[in-house]
């Protein structure tokens, strides 16, 4: 039976969101109330039947490294199935690789000792609660070398430099291109037979090339057979600040939020234990997306508050994003802004942003 590896490749992901980045990489950001935004990726790849995945990991991956510990929680900690976070190791004196391409030639026995004859490449940038069986079956179907996933989209500022695919009636990709009125984007995650990953990392190397995908699989289209599928289901880019705060204020709607996380296959994450979220006093939660943990001592409006927040009494947050043990003391008056984890904003404080611009703090700040 033909079964795929997966690969979350983090090396050629750009530090997209500012001090949500400062001291993890971008697919460690929480997102949602309870989730990493590698949850995604790693959930839908499990749910494909995938037990083996890698990820390459350039740097600030400890946060990335406590959050998946062992895959156990993604049924990967088990005895046919592994989880491996691959940081740089770049100490083989004849090695002329450059890019990610160093990355797929220090880990080539990771391919190598696999019995799994395709490979399933991804970011994780972009969200989805859709598996990749679909796409595999499609996949081995048409025979392809290499198969692009895709979602059909309406052109917003949110998908800037995501490329488009030009594709004809057979499901062949023509090309890719950034023409902003195609609503056909490629999701950054693609399908491809093992020994021809392996010979475009040789080929690309000898040119002294540093980028897989690009240089690899955009560069030879007219040598590979490269197909694309349409992924169905609820699906996101978090692109930017901008993009990701619109997406949460999005969640607050009930019909995006159950398309996301209450339809199958389900979004796996990290289990932590947390009691019940506490309502006290004159508290009031209105359009609000409140995770376990928390203690409500003042007012929520349209806002997503992850675990273990306490909203001290005569405090008002609004339109906001506050991730987990942030402390918002009496009196505060928060809108169109977004705390990392463990912030604390002392009595009397006023925050304000946009939409189009939140007013964001990094993790472990006081502002007082």
């Amino acid at each position: 039976m033909e079964s795929m590896i997966g690969l979350i490749n983090l090396d050629q992901e750009r530090d997209f969101l500012n001090e949500l980045t400062y001291f993890r990489c971008g697919a460690a950001v929480p997102f949602g109330g309870r989730y990493r935004l590698i949850d995604f990726t790693l959930s839908s790849m499990v749910d494909a039947g995938i037990s083996e995945v890698a990820i390459f990991a350039p740097s600030k991956y400890r946060s990335l490294m406590d959050h998946l510990g062992s895959g156990e929680n993604w049924g990967l900690a088990r005895r046919n199935g592994r989880l491996f976070i691959l940081p740089p190791d770049w100490h083989d004196p004849t090695d002329l690789s450059a890019g990610d391409l160093r990355y797929f030639h220090n880990n080539r026995d990771f391919f190598a000792r696999s019995a799994s004859a395709h490979v399933l490449i991804s970011g994780s940038q972009f969200l989805s609660n859709d598996s990749y069986q679909a796409a595999f079956a499609q996949h081995l179907e048409l025979d392809a070398d290499v198969t692009l996933l895709s979602t059909e989209m309406d052109p917003t500022d949110d998908h800037r430099g995501c490329s488009r695919l030009e594709v004809d009636e057979n499901h062949n990709v023509t090309a890719l291109t950034y023409e902003p009125e195609n609503r056909l984007l490629f999701t950054g995650a693609y399908i491809i037979k093992k020994r021809k990953l392996l010979a475009l990392v040789d080929e690309c190397i000898a040119r002294h090339k540093q980028n897989l995908f690009h240089e690899g699989v955009k560069g030879n289209l007219h040598s590979l057979r490269v197909k694309h599928h349409v992924q169905n289901g609820y699906a996101v880019f978090i692109t930017s600040i901008k993009s990701y705060y619109r997406q949460h204020m999005n969640l607050l709607n009930c019909k995006n939020f159950k398309e996301l996380f209450y339809q199958a296959p389900r979004i796996r994450t990290k289990i932590s234990n947390e009691p019940p979220t506490q309502y006290l006093g004159q508290a009031s939660a209105q359009t609000a997306l409140v995770a376990n943990g928390c203690v409500i001592e003042g007012s929520v409006e349209k806002s997503v508050l992850f675990r273990g927040v306490h909203v001290h009494k005569g405090s008002r947050v609004k339109n906001s994003i506050v991730m987990q043990r942030c402390i918002i003391e009496e009196g505060v008056y928060l809108e169109n802004v977004i705390l990392d984890k463990d912030v604390t904003i002392a009595s009397g404080q006023t925050l304000i942003g946009s939409s189009d611009k939140p007013y964001v703090i990094a993790k472990r700040q006081t502002v007082s």
